[in-house]
């Protein structure tokens, strides 16, 4: 899944065009407030842990009740910018996914406890999948009495109604292991299958639906990923009856314990109870507030401000995928009081600096640039200690199989950039005044990291031509495959603590196409074969094996995107909200236990 984030660090900007580089990480300076206390690599591998397969029993309702908590109350969102989709499968970014919790549902679910341990229960179904035939065949059973928003009910057509729409040509933007898995990898399963909208169905050798309540899904490969999988927000449930397809960003239907009743594009959106939703078939979402109220337009500087002030209705505010500003660090984590309102995780996200294959092809051209570049600056404008830490490879921590010994560019070394090794590349290449396009978001934060990378790579004889584009739409213009950039930064995270959700999405040239997350566009023969390979190993430790191999390889003999850094969370909320807690799962807060207090 790609990160939607940015942090405003506007005060910082001046001091970087000037040259002078006087961002710090916070907790430099003395004095035991400021005192470093982020999470470290230790907290990231205890997310790495495998998910655990619950039963019925942890699939039933109502969930367990949340300690002190209150029914009644509107909690308030404070949002940067405006969802870049709202129909599920179309959900690919972490703060579409934030709101999917809320409002939509799918066959399965994540239940997680207080250390963010997580395990797979049954949503719409009654567990987290019946599997035979040595991990070909699924079925799911749905609970009773399942309605949407409108009262329809929900049954098995409607399942596969929201699987086969995925084929349509019209979803580009969503997951897209479950069609490649059935159909055929790459982007092979469009070929196999045009949606539903002509009436024909997907054959019942690959999805059956026997009776009203009973889903079956045939692979050729066995899948045991598949109640991970399922729990993805682009596997959520559009009702057959209310689909409008194209048109279904503009008003999906919910099954969740919230609808939408007012939504202003890029300004706002009002969430109130579903009265529709029965806690007794959820056996992890809560219905405690009233609704939420959320506001765009507030970016992290603002965000912080207003909470941390903790005035009037700031009290009952909170952040989604917000973060504690760069600038406003230290009077967050030198104020005791403020802390006891905050959350921390480490999430798993790497930045990277994507090169465009098909424009940027000499592989010295891209080790000098990887070289180069500043990583530790570049993530200290993102929050310091607080907001990440210098990667040393394409995998994060958090993923099965990382190892932090292997460090192909010297990032531990030199954690600002190998300038004078990247000069000699670069002299050896005859690429001395080569111009190159570098692509980042109309955001202070990126336009911040824009300054000191496109002034490393100046260092070393390049000529970066900066082109500044719309943040909304980021991973849409990036994700294009005649985008018209060499470099630009994208980040990604493991979709559930396997490398599996890694490697195929981002480096797999079959799944080359506009809409998808192979943003460097790499389609080297070798990694086509291993990703290929290692998906039908089902021995988890000799996969995790293949794939930390397959990323030793990625990164010496390909280089198709250079690591920068891996990501933190650090968000702040009003005195009044109750039950916040990190999300492993959504790798911000666990929206769907929040209350207000009074």
């Amino acid at each position: 899944m790609s990160i939607f984030r940015n942090r405003a660090a506007s005060a910082a900007i001046v001091a970087v065009a000037a040259g002078a580089l006087t961002l710090t990480a916070c907790g430099g300076g003395g004095g035991s407030s400021s005192k470093d206390n982020s999470k470290t690599k230790d907290d990231a591998k205890a997310q790495s842990k495998p998910v655990v397969i619950g039963d019925a029993k942890a699939s039933t309702g109502p969930a367990p009740e949340v300690p002190g908590a209150k029914p009644g109350g509107v909690a308030t969102v404070y949002q940067e910018g405006d969802f870049s989709h709202l129909d599920p499968g179309q959900i690919y970014v972490s703060d579409g996914k934030l709101l999917s919790r809320l409002i939509y549902r799918g066959l399965t679910q994540y239940d997680e406890d207080d250390q963010g341990n997580l395990t797979v229960v049954g949503d719409l179904a009654t567990d987290a999948g019946k599997v035979s035939d040595g991990g070909k065949t699924w079925t799911y059973t749905l609970k009773d009495d399942l309605k949407d928003e409108n009262g329809n009910p929900i049954n098995s057509a409607d399942i596969r109604h929201t699987i086969e729409r995925l084929y349509a040509s019209y979803i580009t933007d969503g997951p897209t292991y479950l069609q490649q898995a059935l159909s055929g990898a790459g982007t092979t399963y469009r070929k196999a299958y045009a949606g539903p909208d002509k009436g024909k169905h997907l054959p019942k050798t690959v999805l059956d639906t026997p009776d009203d309540k009973t889903i079956v899904f045939h692979f050729k490969e066995a899948q045991v990923d598949l109640p991970q999988m399922l729990t993805m927000p682009g596997y959520s449930v559009v009702p057959e009856e209310t689909d409008t397809k194209e048109k279904y960003d503009n008003d999906p239907v919910a099954l969740g314990p919230y609808k939408i009743s007012e939504f202003k594009p890029g300004k706002s959106m009002k969430l109130v109870k579903n009265d529709k939703w029965d806690p007794k078939s959820d056996s992890v979402r809560h219905q405690y507030v009233d609704g939420f109220d959320i506001s765009m337009n507030h970016d992290d500087e603002d965000q912080t401000k207003t909470l941390l002030a903790d005035q009037g209705e700031a009290k009952n505010a909170m952040m989604f995928t917000g973060q504690v500003a760069t600038t406003q660090l230290q009077q967050v984590v030198g104020n005791k009081a403020a802390m006891k309102r905050t959350i921390q995780g480490y999430a798993p996200y790497v930045w990277q600096l994507n090169f465009n294959l098909d424009r940027v092809k000499d592989k010295k051209l891209r080790d000098a640039i990887t070289l180069a570049l500043p990583s530790a600056s570049v993530f200290k404008a993102d929050g310091g200690a607080y907001g990440g830490e210098v990667a040393n490879s394409l995998m994060s921590p958090t993923t099965p199989g990382y190892d932090e010994a292997f460090d192909p560019f010297n990032r531990k070394g030199k954690p600002n950039g190998d300038i004078e090794a990247a000069k000699k590349l670069i002299k050896e290449g005859g690429f001395e005044g080569k111009k190159l396009v570098y692509a980042y978001g109309n955001t202070p934060v990126r336009q911040q990291q824009a300054v000191l990378i496109a002034d490393a790579l100046g260092k070393i004889g390049l000529d970066i031509q900066k082109k500044e584009i719309d943040s909304s739409t980021w991973y849409e213009q990036v994700g294009k495959v005649k985008n018209g950039y060499d470099l630009y930064m994208t980040g990604w995270g493991q979709d559930w603590p396997s490398a599996s959700t890694v490697f195929p999405p981002l480096y797999d040239g079959k799944q080359i196409q506009d809409g998808a997350s192979n943003y460097s566009h790499i389609n080297d023969p070798k990694v086509n074969s291993e990703i290929e390979r290692i998906a039908k190993i089902t021995d988890t430790t000799e996969a995790t094996k293949a794939w930390a191999e397959l990323n030793e390889y990625i990164s010496k003999e390909v280089n198709p995107a250079a690591p920068i850094y891996y990501t933190k969370v650090f968000q702040i909320f009003g005195s009044n909200i109750g039950g916040i807690r990190y999300s492993s799962d959504s790798s911000y807060v666990d929206v769907t236990r929040v209350f207000l207090k009074k």
